[in-house]
């Protein structure tokens, strides 16, 4: 109702004001449609907790795309000889007195970093059939007049193509509130007994990176399949399938139109499903559970359900239009990476847990997700009035409160606080590694969410939820910072990394971009317990008036204190994420940072840094600094870099050194279009991030950054 509401309200006086944007109109300006499968994405439709990926038939018939979900994990068996022990017991080394989880035993270690593991549930295909029945061999050149379009506005997909010259249609839908896939095929195809559905299951097992593809489909001796079509099905299920590897099982249930269905032999995982009876349409349902799945809705019941939940995402929220009244010829591709952006983010990151990078297209990292990137994925809901969405995953901290105290207090031997984790899975449990321990930039987020959530509620109520968050992660930054006893002044590091994770980890000490962060985030929980009307903790205040001043050489700001005078020539130091730039852009400025010398330094970032070695939410990042500093069509020019690319169904294309799709990217990019088209604490007029010539921005709904 907090979205709704404020939504409301912000939509009522914009309407007074002008017309009302089309909003349906610049949706579907951008459907996406294909005419082949691509080998690097597909096309998806799913509700944020569990996506499907397809390829030109709608399904997964030529090409495996990955059917996951934010509830879909398993663990791999123990290493050899290993016991449940080993995992509670498992230590790393100790640096300046602090107990890390990094260089500690192996196979044990290992194994703590890739589990648990995110798995592919399963593929869906078209089951082509010959005139007697058996299945025929086709490949994706035999279809003729295809053609794939994805309808934004509902949700759903629809194929078209011809086969044994006949047309056939494939819709596509998924639930809004299940892990459920709808498929209505229409085809005489169907009346001559010709097609039908497959289904198969993949073994997978815990990889570092799995893309394009998930799972492994040759290997079917180490999992096992179940199929039960009678006694003890709930509800419209017909058949239900249980699908256990390793001590973990997930089962899919069918329903809908009635359905032959028989496992296509002993050594396989693929199920067959044929309709029964001669009918031009066949409509069942495909759902996914970590239980046994008692009812099943009819795939006209998905339908409506994803029409709702669609219209409901464009019509009652945020929204950006920079094309309708601009002439220049960049708005068409900025408003189609903004809406498919919008569309993507919807259905790969809106779940109960921050996203992994590739969202639910394929698995990077075991499929863990990274909490220093949740301000990139999950920050451009709040600005987009999505509360709905965000809600779900940023109640994350409340939820791994209690291990990221048991971090903090029992493992690092820290006084107080909550040190929470950058590498993590469903369990809150850190994956052991130098750099996810010793990486600090994402303590500070859960005081931007926590901000952004009390300047749309303005309640006592909220303050009241996020307090014991609030006083424990700023606990742990007071504790973190040491004091230095010949300045006087509290030090960051060493040991840690930067933002960019490419400096000695025990050479790094007061890094720029995280002193003005700290400073940034004990400033906002000093302000948060003033609102509660208690004291605020002499030691945040101790820390924060005395933080190590930002280090500086030449007259521009440093990656560290001591860093070699000659970074700015140095490829080591300048070859990945430029936070710098960030310090005055995507921070406001804060109490330690000089406005003039942020400028003079994101200006020399521009000449110096390789840009080409950037990750996706670096451009947008370059994008809000040049905006706060007055520069708009760099801003532009940043957001349309021809490094940062989206693809024709608006997947963000990494760089080399990961798969396609890259989320932050996107999440980046909505941040950054909210930032400049809305504004943001202090800036003046309308649209202040744009230029002012050739651009005419409208909004509706949105929320100023800070």
């Amino acid at each position: 109702m907090l979205g709704l509401a404020f939504s409301t309200i912000l939509l009522a006086l914009t309407s007074s004001v002008r017309a009302r944007i089309d909003r349906h109109g610049l949706v579907s300006r951008f459907n996406p449609a294909r005419n082949a499968s691509s080998a690097s994405t597909p096309m998806q439709v799913g509700n944020g907790h569990f996506a499907f990926g397809a390829d030109v038939t709608g399904l997964q018939t030529f090409l495996p795309w990955a059917t996951m979900s934010d509830w879909g994990w398993k663990n791999d068996s123990l290493p050899d000889g290993a016991t449940e022990a080993n995992i509670t017991d498992y230590r790393g080394v100790v640096w300046y007195d602090v107990q890390y989880e990094f260089g500690g035993p192996e196979p044990m270690q290992q194994w703590l970093t890739g589990n648990p593991n995110r798995v592919n549930l399963g593929r869906v295909g078209l089951l082509f059939l010959d005139e007697e029945g058996a299945a025929a061999n086709v490949t994706e050149d035999a279809l003729q007049d295809r053609r794939q379009a994805l309808d934004l506005w509902t949700g759903a997909m629809t194929s078209t193509f011809r086969w044994a010259e006949e047309d056939v249609i494939v819709r596509t839908v998924v639930a809004e509130s299940s892990s459920t896939v709808g498929v209505t095929i229409e085809s005489p195809l169907l009346q001559r007994g010709q097609l039908g559905v497959f289904l198969d299951f993949p073994w997978n097992e815990g990889q570092y990176f799995q893309a394009p593809f998930v799972g492994l489909w040759n290997v079917t001796e180490k999992h096992t399949t179940v199929l039960q079509t009678s006694g003890g099905l709930g509800g419209d299920v017909r058949a239900q399938i249980a699908h256990t590897m390793d001590t973990a099982t997930f089962f899919t249930a069918v329903g809908g139109d009635n359905f032959a269905i028989a496992r296509l032999s002993p050594d396989s995982h693929q199920y067959n499903v044929v309709p029964r009876g001669s009918h031009r349409t066949f409509s069942i349902a495909i759902s996914y559970a970590a239980e046994p799945i008692g009812e099943i809705a009819t795939s006209e019941a998905i339908q409506r359900e994803s029409e709702r939940a669609w219209e409901d995402f464009w019509s009652n929220h945020g929204f950006v239009d920079v094309l309708s009244g601009s002439s220049d010829p960049r708005a068409e591709e900025l408003q189609r990476r903004i809406i498919l952006s919008q569309y993507l983010l919807r259905v790969n990151e809106a779940g109960d847990y921050p996203p992994q990078e590739s969202g639910l297209v394929n698995i990077g990292w075991y499929g863990k997700f990274h909490m220093e990137m949740f301000f990139w994925h999950s920050a451009h809901w709040a600005l987009w009035n999505n509360w709905d969405l965000l809600d779900r995953a940023s109640s994350v901290y409340a939820r791994f409160l209690p291990t990221a105290i048991d971090r903090a207090q029992v493992q690092q031997s820290y006084p107080t606080g909550a040190r929470w984790s950058k590498m993590t899975d469903p369990t809150g449990r850190s994956a052991p590694g130098e750099i996810n321990e010793l990486l600090i930039w994402e303590q500070p987020h859960p005081l931007v969410f926590a901000e952004y959530e009390y300047r749309a509620t303005g309640a006592r109520a909220t303050l009241d939820k996020w307090r014991d968050i609030v006083h424990a992660t700023a606990d742990w930054m007071a504790a973190y910072a040491r004091r230095n006893a010949s300045t006087g002044a509290f030090d960051l590091g060493p040991p840690m990394y930067v933002v960019s994770e490419d400096t000695s980890p025990n050479a790094t000490r007061n890094p720029a971009f995280e002193l003005a962060y700290w400073r940034f985030g004990l400033d906002h929980a000093s302000t948060w317990v003033e609102r509660l009307g208690e004291e605020v903790p002499d030691a945040w205040t101790e820390v924060k008036d005395n933080l190590a001043p930002l280090p500086i050489e030449d007259g521009l700001y440093a990656v560290y204190e001591g860093i070699p005078g000659d970074f700015w020539d140095t490829p080591t130091f300048t070859n990945d994420h430029p936070a710098l730039v960030g310090l005055y852009g995507w921070l406001p400025q804060t109490a330690n940072v000089s406005l003039d010398i942020a400028k003079a330094t994101a200006e020399r970032v521009w000449t110096s840094w390789n840009i080409s070695n950037c990750w996706g939410w670096d451009f947008p990042m370059l994008a809000m600094s040049a905006a706060r500093n007055g520069e708009t069509e760099k801003a532009i020019e940043w957001l349309l870099h021809p490094l940062f690319q989206f693809d024709d169904v608006g997947m963000p294309v990494s760089t080399v050194r990961v798969p396609t799709p890259y989320f932050p990217g996107s999440g980046a990019l909505l941040y950054a279009t909210a930032m400049m088209a809305e504004g943001w604490d202090g800036s003046q007029g309308a649209a202040p991030g744009f230029p002012k010539q050739r651009w005419k921005v409208y909004t509706e709904g949105m929320g100023r950054a800070m």
